[in-house]
């Protein structure tokens, strides 16, 4: 018998969750597909035997995507983060969201081709902004007028 996780995030994604599996589980590492169930019955979002729910795990966090049709959206008050050491590593993230049909948001996120929002976060960002003080103040001022971060234009406003 399979084993279920405790907890998993539950993602409802159109009629797309295979689809959106496989990019997620090819972009991030320690990420991978795990079981596809198929309707058993047709229903309001799938017909029988089509995907029903997709399980998959993105950088170690276990996943479950959902067919559930058109009528559930997301919002940015829920998105992945994404902690990133290095300008490359940052744009290779970002990149790969943005241009499978995603768009460009501000301070650091963006959203899917599926409506899943994330934010690609460096490190840096976030060690200065817990630090506090002056160095916080002109970091996060700098993070402000930024869509993608730029890790260079960070250390600079710490800096001072």
């Amino acid at each position: 018998m399979r084993e279920i996780p405790p907890a998993r995030l539950c993602l409802m994604l159109g009629h797309e969750a295979e689809a959106a599996a496989r990019f997620y589980t090819s972009t991030f590492p320690d990420s991978h597909m795990g079981a596809i169930a198929r309707a058993p019955s047709d229903n309001p979002s799938t017909k029988a035997g089509a995907v029903l729910t997709v399980e998959f795990t993105v950088l170690g966090l276990p996943c479950l995507g959902v067919n559930g049709g058109d009528h559930f959206t997301h919002g940015e008050a829920f998105s992945f983060q994404i902690a990133t050491d290095t300008q490359d590593e940052t744009d290779r993230y970002w990149d790969a969201i943005v241009r499978n049909g995603g768009t460009e948001s501000m301070c650091g996120w963006c959203r899917d081709r599926w409506g899943v929002s994330w934010q690609i976060t460096p490190r840096v960002l976030t060690e200065a902004m817990a630090a506090g003080g002056a160095a916080a103040a002109r970091v996060f001022d700098a993070m402000l007028t930024m869509k993608k971060i730029d890790i260079a234009t960070i250390e600079a406003a710490r800096e001072g």
